[in-house]
């Protein structure tokens, strides 16, 4: 039986996502990343992670489709018992996720039901669903964001949602602890990817003004967060739960 574990990140084919699958096969897990549409993209991310000498997946998955959650959990388990000699996964990070900045007064009923399926009721149920899937004494991790503490005009819809997730964490920890499971968010400050169009990278102006919001002076890179993740899947982290920890540089003290 192999001791080495198994994590599964959702959007783990850029951004974030990335560089959590790759900061977790870098400290000797196998990974299992999803993609929504771009397959090239996490195809790359496979072999830069079996380059490692670890075992890789990618995996579709849409979360604004919650009817396609059982049959991708369903999915999971057959690529366990086919390319993972039927072992279970032992860290769920829900990462997947969409931005926009979306004043409040424009927001329709369309843009709510997206960034609620993908950011928090796909979250909420690919989670339940997976519990089967989970080993003991696991950990899960939920990826909010700082305006969950703070406040930009255009994210009341993705920082609600998160603040859902957040809350929904603190419940995680509580009824799945008797299983040895921890369950934590890191909540990222602004970070210069190709995330909500690239928004920061592509603009120099907002760019320079959030790193002056921060204490160490500049933006986030991906690979300041996915350290983070990687240390929440270690035994370093044991008894660590229900924490909301921000990753941020300092932003907005």
């Amino acid at each position: 039986m192999s001791s080495t574990k198994i994590a599964l990140v959702t959007g783990g084919n850029r951004g974030l996502g990335k560089d959590m699958a790759l900061s977790l096969a870098h400290k000797g897990h196998d990974v299992i990343i999803t993609y929504n549409a771009n397959a090239s993209q996490a195809d790359e991310v496979v072999a830069e992670i079996q380059k490692m000498g670890r075992q890789a997946v990618a995996l579709q998955l849409n979360l604004r489709e919650i009817a396609s959650l059982t049959p991708f959990v369903e999915q999971v388990k057959q690529t366990l018992a086919s390319q993972f000699a039927g072992r279970k996964v032992d860290f769920l990070i829900n990462n997947a996720g969409i931005g926009a900045t979306l004043p409040f007064s424009t927001v329709t009923e369309e843009n709510f039901d997206e960034f609620l399926n993908i950011h928090f009721k796909g979250v909420y149920f690919l989670t339940q669903k997976m519990l089967d899937t989970l080993n003991d004494g696991g950990s899960i991790i939920n990826i909010s964001t700082g305006t969950t503490r703070f406040c930009i005009p255009g994210y009341s819809v993705y920082a609600s949602m998160k603040s859902a997730v957040e809350t929904f964490t603190r419940y995680l920890a509580k009824e799945l602890g008797s299983r040895g499971i921890r369950a934590n968010v890191v909540a990222p400050g602004p970070v210069e990817t190709d995330f909500n169009n690239a928004a920061i990278r592509n603009n120099p102006q907002m760019k320079a003004f959030l790193g002056t919001q921060t204490a160490l002076g500049r933006v986030g890179q991906a690979d300041d967060i996915g350290g983070v993740v990687a240390f929440l899947c270690s035994e370093d982290s044991k008894w660590v739960n229900g924490q909301r920890i921000e990753v941020t540089g300092g932003i907005m003290l």
